[in-house]
């Protein structure tokens, strides 16, 4: 007899009411599962059948039941496969998003600046506190565990761990279940002392494999500090004498280039509570630019993602036309991001 969908779920809840309390887990228990609508009666015969299968034992008389090793290895498997083929699912949107995400941006900052005549930026968006939805270790070999991490935005981390000690299936699925209850939803800065000591401890000897998962999160956060800066019309800031000044327009062509300099302009905007920044000559907060005007607007995809769009130009730029350009423009991109 194979497992059903109904005898599954059940198998499921026992395990995972069983390794969060070490108890036996009784038919009560699981009819108060929000996944099930079932009577304790089928509750029970359903158990019966998984007891006969071996995939539960009853302890002792009027006990609940507690997982097999049999049991185990169909939770520990099942769980493999279903979170192995969430990844897939994930790593091949996040690709073909991102392609169809990098010829909008670029298109989106060409139209700006042909339409206004001055040079235009757009950052790549960028989560904000970002947090994790969920982790998986697998055995690669005796001294190796690849840890895949997803946060929201679905962006996915691998990592291979070397381990000092073997990690066999029943501590792997135990370590699986206490990451993700502990830290599933959590960002980095919410992950505080008492947690962190809490998994190692509960991790015992396998306590290494915790601090690499956490350093694996951070690491993985930590590569949004790297944005993406698109830009087009660079050369439009030579059609304004009072920028095309030798040595002027060199330092502001430069930092259009490099991009490093840009980024206090970028998280200025982002963390203004308004989405539009109006910059005049010295209250930009990028050195090269104060003998310009810039003007941003924050997108915002929704799930904390954003972004930054910019205008450069003289002081006497057009500031309506700006305005309204960057506008629209940021409303077709939140259009077209939510159609995907």
């Amino acid at each position: 007899m194979e497992l059903d969908e109904r005898k599954t779920k059940i198998l499921n809840v026992i395990i995972k009411n069983y390794l969060e309390t070490g108890e036996p887990v009784g038919s009560r228990t699981i009819s108060k599962d929000p996944e099930l609508s079932l009577s304790s009666a089928t509750i029970r015969n359903e158990m019966s059948d998984l007891e006969e299968m071996g995939y539960i034992v009853q302890p002792h008389t009027s006990a609940g039941r507690i997982p097999t090793d049999k049991g185990y290895r169909f939770y520990v498997d099942n769980m493999v496969v279903k979170q192995d083929r969430e990844i897939k699912e994930v790593k091949d949107m996040m690709i073909e998003r991102t392609d169809k995400l990098e010829a909008l941006l670029m298109q989106a900052v060409k139209t700006l600046a042909d339409n206004t005549n001055y040079t235009t930026m757009i950052s790549a968006p960028a989560l904000s506190g970002s947090k994790i939805k969920f982790i998986q270790l697998s055995s690669v070999d005796m001294s190796h565990v690849l840890a895949v991490i997803v946060l929201d935005g679905n962006r996915v981390k691998n990592e291979m761990i070397t381990v000092g000690e073997p990690v066999d299936s029943e501590d792997l699925m135990k370590l699986n279940f206490m990451l993700n209850a502990s830290l599933n939803g959590l960002s980095v800065e919410q992950i505080n002392l008492a947690t962190i000591a809490q998994l190692k401890e509960q991790a015992g000897i396998h306590s290494g494999v915790v601090s690499d998962v956490l350093d694996i999160v951070a690491e993985a956060i930590h590569e949004d500090d790297d944005l993406k800066v698109y830009t087009s019309g660079k050369t439009n800031i030579f059609k304004y004498p009072e920028l095309s000044n030798g040595e002027r327009a060199s330092e502001l062509l430069n930092t259009l280039e490099e991009k490093e300099g840009l980024a206090s302009l970028i998280t200025d905007s982002l963390e203004s509570e308004t989405g539009l920044q109006i910059y005049i000559g010295d209250e930009t907060p990028v050195a090269s630019l104060k003998d310009c005007s810039v003007v941003t607007a924050t997108y915002d995809f929704g799930d904390n993602v954003k972004g930054m769009i910019g205008i450069v130009g003289p002081k006497r730029m057009d500031y309506e036309n700006v305005v309204d350009n960057l506008n629209t423009v940021r409303s077709k991109l939140d259009e077209v991001f939510r159609k995907e």
